[in-house]
């Protein structure tokens, strides 16, 4: 027994800890098996004049912006279809965001942290990931990223952008506004709560000694949302994404449900941040 449990501790420090999303430097405390990052300053100036802030922000708009493009398109072959059965269908535009997700935080995870989301951002800042400084800068920059991504899909096929809805979220017809504000918080929640787990510092201490792929979970997580609430709002649980494409669609329904868009997953974000920091991991919100 005594050789099994020293098989198990062994394990459990095979694999070095990978860097979790956001941006907080990584320290090793006395007495764990893993390495738990400190918690970010709240304000940090300094960041403003390095380059590898500002690389990130790049990273993040750049990343936004292809995430929109390619969605956006997937969303407006399977509108434009007059048979679902010659399309992808819903199941594809779930796999469309799910696997660019996938892609894209894979590429990003190791200069910004492959947020791609204001919600998952948001999150992370509430559990003291990353700086207001940085918190702020990447919420512009993937605002900007996701206009310019269906500004470019627009630019070229203005006519079939518009026929199609530009894939704007809006509370489709049977649901009230309830029932899209709670799909949009349940799913927001799913995310995010996904990225805490699949980024956690302790999980290579765990049982299970195979060292997981973040980008991976956090994708798949994104394609069953999707699934489940294409029906209801056509799926946000992205703030930028939600935002860029009704400034480039400008219709007034496109607006009309909007705040659902931003109050929902912001409030998804901040309760995954609650449950994970304080319920499951119980970490004291201690500064430097």
């Amino acid at each position: 027994m005594e050789a099994k449990e020293e098989d198990v501790r062994l394990g459990a420090n095979k694999y070095s800890e990978r860097q979790p999303i956001g941006t907080a430097a990584q320290s090793q405390d006395e007495g764990k098996d893993y390495k738990e990052p400190p918690p970010a300053p709240f304000f940090e100036p300094e960041e403003l004049g390095s380059w590898s802030f500002y690389r990130a922000g790049i990273a993040e708009f750049m990343a936004t912006f292809l995430f929109l493009y390619i969605t956006i398109l997937t969303v407006m072959g399977v509108n434009n279809s007059n048979s679902k059965c010659a399309t992808v269908g819903i199941q594809g535009i779930a796999w469309a965001f799910g696997g660019m997700i996938f892609a894209l935080v894979y590429c990003t995870a190791g200069i910004s942290g492959g947020h791609i989301n204001p919600a998952v951002t948001f999150g992370l800042f509430l559990a003291r990931k990353l700086s207001l400084t940085r918190a702020v800068f990447y919420i512009i920059m993937q605002c900007l990223g996701a206009i310019c991504g269906a500004g470019v899909v627009k630019g070229y096929q203005k006519g079939l952008y518009q026929s199609t809805g530009g894939g704007a979220n809006v509370v489709n017809p049977g649901y009230t506004k309830g029932s899209g504000l709670g799909a949009e918080i349940i799913g927001t929640f799913v995310l995010v709560y996904t990225v805490f787990s699949a980024t956690d510092a302790k999980r290579n201490a765990r049982d299970s000694h195979v060292p997981i792929l973040a980008p991976l979970p956090i994708g798949f997580a994104v394609f069953l949302v999707h699934l489940a609430t294409i029906p209801i709002t056509g799926t946000g649980i992205n703030p930028a994404r939600s935002l860029g494409a009704a400034i480039i669609y400008n219709k007034d329904h496109a607006w009309d449900d909007m705040w659902i868009f931003w109050v929902g997953p912001f409030i998804g974000a901040a309760l995954a941040a609650i449950y994970h920091v304080i319920v499951i991991r119980a970490i004291p919100f201690k500064s430097r």
